[in-house]
Order: structure tokens, then C-alpha cells, then sequence
């Protein structure tokens, strides 16, 4: 059987997008960003107060794909081989043979991770970054695809550890997700009434509609996808400008700029396109750098939010023509 065509693949999760649409009601940016940290093979970050449907939108997302998905509830007696695996003696070998945790899936799903400790938090790192695990100096290799989809609450809740800059630098987004409008909210009582359940997607009308196949002629379409000197500057011009913003302790790595890259770059294919614009740029640029930044102590005393300091640099640099 041949390959899916960059178009068929475009179609087909277009098509994701509207099947999450049967269980999750208005949340179509964190439905969008999901998509695209797939297309990146990249990580996900998000944040929102309990019961906005954070759980329910990643295994919508995974029934969608036909991907292997697992959840972690990151408590804080949680410990690292409870997410990595482990060495488990066998009696009747009289030997150890590894036992694999639940981050030997397509779509980890890690639920509060920032009420756990730092030491937990930390086992996800190498998961992250080289996608694999180390266990009694073993590499073992995780599955392709392979992305965590981690919640947090907001870090004003009681018992939270904020995340360290260095995992917060792994995730290649961070998407708020947002109370649902009054319209929204109604929508959701009304198909709860009518019978709706989050544990059962297939009664809900969720179906399969794209594979590892089409997720791979996608990936190889926005490696093609064109990006201009002008536009890659434009991308170092805006993280540039963050670390020298006053507001700001912390600004965007150059990690951060080849982040904003490839979301731009994965945008642009989503939306028909095989080149980058400016707008690209503009549309990744809150969800992709939000989370790089530290704000000077002062300046959150003031109200000043990563957010608003991003706002603020778009309006300022130069935009290519």
C-alpha cells in the first residue's frame, strides 16, 4: 500500500480535529497545539484549573489516532521507577528482568505533574529529550510516536511544585486551557444529560481517523515545508528581544528559537501553505515561548505576565516584508 500524499495527511487531521470536537466542547487551540506537537514531535504542557476537560482532551486525541496511550497521576509519593520501570527478580529464572512503566506508550498522559517531587518530574527528562530510559545503565528505547501531554494547575494551588526551567524548556508548548464560555458550558450539561460519558469515547461517536502512516507523510511534509532568511531572523529578533526585555529574568534560549521554528513551520503546512510567514510566527509564538520566560520578581509584583511581555516584542520588532 503507498504511502498517504502530504494532502491526504493534511485531510486526515483535519479530520482529528473534528472528531475531538464529539467529546470536547471549545477548547479548539489546545486541540490545534496537540496537533501540532505531534507534527513537531514534540511535548505539551497543560495548564488549567480541575475540570476543564485537560484528561479527556488527550485521550480523545489518542482515539483518534489509534495511538497507545497510558496515564500517570503524579502524586507526591510518586517515585521515578513508577513512571520509568523497573528491575524485578524472577524466582524462577533466579534472574531480574526489566519491567516497563507506563512511559512505554505512544501518548503519555502525566496528570498534575507539578504535585510531585522534582526528583519524579526529572525521570521524564531523558524520556523527553532522547526518548529513551535508562535503567540499571540499560538504554531501552520508547515507542514512535512518542509525546507526554503533561497537566498542571495553576502553581497558586495548594500543594505544587513548580516545574524547573530546564523541564519546562522540554515542552515544546504550553497551552492554557481556559474555562468554557456560558455557551459552551450549556453545550456540555446538555450532552452530559443526553447521556454522554467521558469514559465511553466509542458511545460518543469517536472514531479512528488517522494512523501512524498519515502522522508520517505529515511529519516529512513540514520538513519540506520553505522558511526564508528574512523569516528565521524574524525568529531570532523575537527571542533576542526577550532577553533583553527589563521585565524579564529569564529570556528564550536559542532551544526556544528552533522551537518557535518548527511550530511556524508545522502551522503553515496545517493551514495549506509549504512556506512561513510572519503571521505563522505571530500565531506559535504565545504558546511556544509563554513558558521559556522568567519574570523579574518586580515585575510580577506589577502585574506583568509572560503573556504580556510577548505581546509587547511582536508589536515592537520589525516585521519582514
Amino acid at each position: 500500500m503507498s504511502a498517504p500524499s502530504a494532502a491526504n495527511a493534511r485531510a486526515a487531521l483535519e479530520a482529528v480535529r473534528g472528531e475531538i470536537a464529539k467529546a470536547v466542547v471549545g477548547q479548539d487551540a489546545a486541540v490545534t497545539g496537540l496537533v501540532l506537537a505531534l507534527l513537531c514531535r514534540g511535548h505539551v504542557l497543560l495548564e488549567g484549573v480541575p475540570g476543564v476537560a485537560k484528561t479527556l482532551l488527550v485521550r480523545t486525541l489518542a482515539a483518534t489516532l489509534e495511538l497507545d496511550t497510558k496515564r500517570v497521576q503524579f502524586t507526591p509519593d510518586l517515585m521515578p521507577s513508577d513512571v520509568t520501570g523497573s528491575l524485578v527478580y524472577d524466582a524462577r529464572t533466579a534472574e531480574f528482568s526489566f519491567q516497563p512503566g507506563p512511559v512505554f506508550t505512544n501518548l503519555l498522559l502525566a496528570d498534575e505533574i507539578n504535585r510531585t517531587p522534582p526528583k519524579t518530574q526529572a525521570s521524564l527528562l531523558e524520556a523527553m529529550e532522547e526518548r529513551q530510559v535508562s535503567v540499571d545503565g540499560v538504554p531501552r528505547t520508547l515507542p514512535e510516536p512518542f509525546l507526554v501531554a503533561a497537566t498542571q494547575n495553576p502553581v497558586e494551588y495548594e500543594g505544587t511544585y513548580p516545574l524547573p526551567e530546564a523541564q519546562l524548556d522540554r515542552f515544546l508548548l504550553k497551552l492554557t486551557v481556559p474555562l468554557p464560555s456560558r455557551e459552551d458550558e450549556v453545550s456540555v450539561l446538555t450532552r452530559h444529560a443526553d447521556g454522554f460519558s467521558p469514559q465511553d469515547l466509542d458511545a460518543a461517536g469517536v472514531r479512528p481517523v488517522a494512523g501512524p502512516d498519515e502522522l508520517r507523510a505529515a511529519r516529512d511534509a513540514v520538513a519540506r515545508t520553505s522558511i526564508s532568511p528574512e523569516i528565521a531572523g524574524y525568529i531570532v529578533d523575537i527571542c533576542r528581544a526577550t532577553r533583553d526585555s527589563p521585565s524579564l529574568g529569564l529570556g528564550a534560549s536559542p532551544r526556544g528559537a528552533t522551537a518557535l521554528l518548527s511550530t511556524a513551520r508545522a502551522w503553515a503546512w496545517l493551514t495549506g501553505r509549504d512556506y512561513v510567514i510572519p503571521d505563522d510566527v505571530k500565531a506559535l509564538a504565545l504558546p511556544t515561548l509563554r513558558h521559556r520566560l522568567q519574570l523579574r520578581p518586580e515585575a510580577e509584583m506589577e502585574g506583568v505576565t509572560s503573556d504580556s511581555v510577548i505581546h509587547s516584542i511582536l508589536a515592537h520588532v520589525p516585521v519582514p516584508r
